[in-house]
């Protein structure tokens, strides 16, 4: 092999492949399309789900329940995996947790759940808090700061006003 070889057989501008053009050339006729057929007529294609023509699975497969796609993302962490993992007087945030991969991935919210025993005073931000953990949280010697942020859709709001008046 020699220097001026290295780049000999790579054709960077590749010309395109001419279709139609006699049956000497190999692609001739029907040019690579087969005979007849969806597929060999002009202007062909469709979308990548379909089916040729039979019911395809987004529709054959039963529809139930409902997503909502603007819902707050919400993070959960209970004070027992916070009592393993910290120490006394640490401050417990977001950014500490996810340090400690007690929570991962992308969230809009974070909360606290009462569910376990803290024995440590420890200092806890975050965006929500059930009452068990506050409960605990004091109980323990330690501080729960609600992080500011988008607050939680609160449902039937007249209805609620209403019960409360009587």
């Amino acid at each position: 092999m020699n220097l001026n070889d290295i780049h000999r057989g790579i054709t960077k501008h590749r010309k395109p492949k001419r279709l139609g053009r006699g049956k000497g050339t190999g692609q001739g006729k029907t040019a690579g399309r087969g005979h007849k057929g969806q597929k060999a007529r002009a202007g062909w294609s469709a979308p990548p789900t379909f089916e040729g023509g039979q019911m395809p699975l987004a529709r054959r497969v039963p529809k139930r329940g409902f997503h909502n796609a603007w819902a707050a993302n919400v993070a959960i962490v209970n004070l027992g995996d916070i009592d393993a993992v910290f120490d006394a007087g640490a401050e417990v945030t977001p950014e500490s947790l996810r340090a400690k991969k007690l929570v991962k991935g992308q969230f809009d919210a974070l909360k606290v759940l009462g569910d376990g025993a803290l024995t440590k005073a420890v200092k806890v931000s975050a965006h929500r808090f059930s009452k068990s953990a506050v409960e605990k949280i004091q109980q323990a010697g330690g501080e729960a700061i609600v992080l500011p942020g988008k607050k939680p859709v609160v449902k039937n709001k007249q209805r609620s006003a209403r019960s409360s008046d009587s």
